[in-house]
């Protein structure tokens, strides 16, 4: 709350504007000291911020841009023309700005009281393991002095930094009036803890959100273009112009939203972040061109999301496309077309003509009607952050997509771990509104802070209780990430006993029939019911989009006869993500099973020394193939373990028999020096492939 006088202060205004436009907004203020209240202040700057200095009608615009010219003596050529008319454009008109204020006025005075999301009550506070007495006297908000001669009334002589235990705090903090409670128990982390579970009343149909993915320059842009083009209503302000990450077209009559993520990658780091946007995904794959690297990826990431998948088979108008080839390429996939008996839909389409678009429509719409997408407008809001950058000028702007409930001007906000207020709000085509519904993608400004593409969102009635969740959300997501801990072979069997029903496996192998070969011994695997689930496997080296899809979908990855980069062990390491090698196949089922039952066999811990890149090769007939090498990281030494790596894939595995540097037989070469090096019993080596040396040591479980 502050003063008109304050208020006039702050935005560099005059107090007889401030109250000329409390007047017209209908604010009820007398003078300068009178007080405003926050849904007077938000009300003011959208109302102060959507002014312009001087407004034209059309005939007035033309005569003054010709008389400048005519006083200038400058020539009216089609540049300046095209200029002038834009800025016609560009003039916004009082009706338009009226009908803004009007519905600003209108939603401030009917603010109807919306369903209120619970939100833990003021007097509990969270009690973590070890907590010291200075740290509970903190959290109790009363002086440590205090709180050291209240223990002395209990008999307990302790400093500030000694532990105090859970049931000394629960009687201390009684006295004081508050519930405490251990932290493990109270995940306020997750909004859903204080989601109003919605009446069946309540609900109401609301747009599918639909995400399209696909391998780059396969049409995804055209298409979503095309879409775009023929759905905007005609006179439209700013013609298609696509202001935020999503949009919202009509078809039929009924919504649909599109959220243009940049990849899949960033789509499976939202998942990630426990966000489920997506309801439908399109995997688009050019017909012409056929399954690429990038569309398996895409295709594995909407696996693992468990949504329905439609294929659209573009540029469908080129002569000569074979889509059957396309949809036998998908079936490898694990997706079989309707028309085969399977259970995905598959549109043939041209983005560039339109062809197939409409029936590509009716389908999501088809698709929605058999899911009952519901929700409930009538509570407060809760969703998803789909992007976020900071201006200059206007502050953090932030685009959301309503995942459920209205967002309104003023609403108090948490998001992931900030708190703010909504001070604007756009909608898709960059038009001021004053109300969101389910299912739409808005703008907001007034965050305290950005946050990440996946966070979610929560309203709340009143700033208050808003603040308390902001307070305990940073507590509980500081705790998480200490002790963020992923699946692992070493906490298998406890995580089954706790109820685990599938164990999701990312396998990579170095040919196809390894792959397969691994596949079907893990599929069979069942042990006390629960299954193992293959949500992806291929040929190749270990990925950083492995990596990623394994942190999402809480997977182990199964490395058989590869290793992967450095960079991407470290990325794994960075996410908990457990990569697990092998090279004997009935060693993976065997591991896998005792972990399952929780008789692991002592494990071995392999420890990386070096690696050196091989640069040239010298023959010699008495010693055989000597490897001119740059020792590229760590250190390669003599007579340890060492295995040949070419294009991430392990074609051997062996010793290395000696090392010479210069002229000289040395034990040992470290990084960023050049040596020669030679295999045991190893001679068919090739220039640019990688040698690394390692140890194997028994790790203790």
């Amino acid at each position: 709350m502050m003063s008109v006088l304050d208020y006039a202060n702050d935005i560099n205004r005059k107090v007889e504007e401030v109250l000329k436009e409390c007047k017209k907004l209908g604010i009820r203020v007398t003078d300068e000291n009178s007080i405003l209240n926050d849904d007077d202040v938000i009300m003011l700057d959208n109302s102060f911020a959507s002014e312009i200095e001087e407004e034209y009608d059309e005939d007035e615009l033309e005569t003054t841009v010709e008389n400048i010219i005519s006083k200038t003596n400058i020539r009216v050529d089609d540049t300046v023309k095209s200029e002038k008319l834009t800025k016609k454009k560009d003039v916004v008109s009082n009706k338009d700005k009226e009908e803004l204020n009007n519905r600003k006025k209108a939603m401030y005075k009917n603010k109807d009281k919306l369903m209120g999301n619970k939100v833990t009550e003021e007097n509990i506070i969270l009690y973590k393991e070890n907590m010291t007495v200075s740290e509970f006297a903190d959290i109790l908000k009363i002086g440590s002095t205090d709180l050291i001669k209240k223990l002395m009334t209990l008999g307990l002589m302790l400093g500030l930094n000694n532990p105090i235990d859970f049931e000394t705090a629960s009687l201390i903090s009684i006295e004081y009036g508050k519930d405490l409670k251990r932290e493990e128990t109270t995940d306020v982390s997750n909004f859903e803890e204080f989601e109003v579970i919605d009446d069946e009343a309540d609900l109401v149909n609301r747009p599918p959100v639909v995400t399209i993915m696909g391998h780059v320059d396969h049409g995804k842009t055209t298409l979503l273009d095309t879409i775009r083009k023929s759905n905007v209503a005609l006179g439209e302000a700013g013609g298609i112009t696509q202001a935020i990450g999503a949009y919202q077209i009509e078809y039929n009559g009924n919504k649909i939203t599109f959220i243009d993520t940049p990849g899949h990658e960033a789509f499976t780091e939202m998942r990630a972040r426990g966000a489920s946007v997506t309801d439908i995904v399109i995997i688009i794959v050019a017909a012409d061109d056929g399954i690429m690297p990038q569309t398996r990826e895409a295709i594995d990431h909407a696996k693992a999301a468990n949504v329905p998948i439609i294929v659209a088979i573009n540029k469908m108008d080129k002569p000569g496309v074979n889509p059957d080839r396309i949809m036998t390429e998908m079936v490898e996939c694990g997706l079989t077309p309707d028309e085969w008996g399977g259970d995905t839909l598959f549109i043939k389409i041209s983005a560039k003509t339109g062809m197939g678009v409409d029936q590509l429509l009716e389908n999501i719409l088809l698709i929605s009607e058999m899911n009952n997408y519901k929700a409930n407008p009538s509570r407060y809001a809760l969703g998803t952050v789909i992007e976020s950058r900071a201006d200059k000028n206007i502050g953090n702007i932030v685009t959301l997509l309503i995942g459920n409930g209205t967002l309104r001007l003023g609403d108090p906000i948490v998001v992931g771990t900030s708190y703010g207020k909504v001070r604007t709000m756009k909608n898709d085509l960059g038009k001021e509104i004053v109300e969101a519904y389910p299912s739409q993608p808005v703008e907001i400004t007034g965050l305290t802070s950005i946050p990440s593409a996946g966070d979610k969102f929560m309203a709340f009635e009143t700033e208050k209780q808003a603040r308390v969740v902001e307070e305990q959300r940073k507590l509980a997501f500081d705790n998480k990430n200490n002790k963020q801990q992923k699946i692992n072979l070493d906490d298998l069997f406890a995580q089954i006993k706790e109820g685990i029903k599938e164990i999701n496996i990312i396998l990579k192998a170095d040919v196809k029939g390894s792959e397969e070969a691994v596949k079907n011994s893990l599929s069979k695997i069942d042990v006390e019911g629960v299954k193992v689930k293959m949500i992806r496997t291929g040929t190749g080296t270990v990925t950083e989009s492995d990596v990623i899809l394994a942190n999402a979908s809480n997977a182990i990855i199964i490395g058989f006869n590869v290793k992967p980069t450095s960079k991407t062990k470290d990325i794994a390491k960075q996410y908990g993500v457990d990569i697990r090698f092998y090279d004997i196949i009935y060693k993976v089922t065997e591991e896998i099973e005792d972990a399952m039952k929780g008789m692991l066999d002592p494990e071995f811990e392999e420890i990386s020394l070096g690696q050196a890149e091989i640069r040239k090769i010298y023959k010699f007939s008495k010693v055989g193939n000597i490897a001119g090498s740059y020792v590229i990281d760590g250190i390669i030494k003599r007579d340890t373990n060492a295995r040949v790596i070419r294009d991430g894939i392990v074609i051997y595995d062996g010793k290395i028999g000696s090392i010479q540097r210069e002229k000289d037989s040395v034990k040992e070469v470290k990084a960023g020096l050049e040596c020669g090096i030679t295999i045991e019993n190893y001679n068919d080596i090739k220039e640019s492939d990688i040698i690394e040396c390692y140890e194997v040591k028994e790790k203790k479980r």
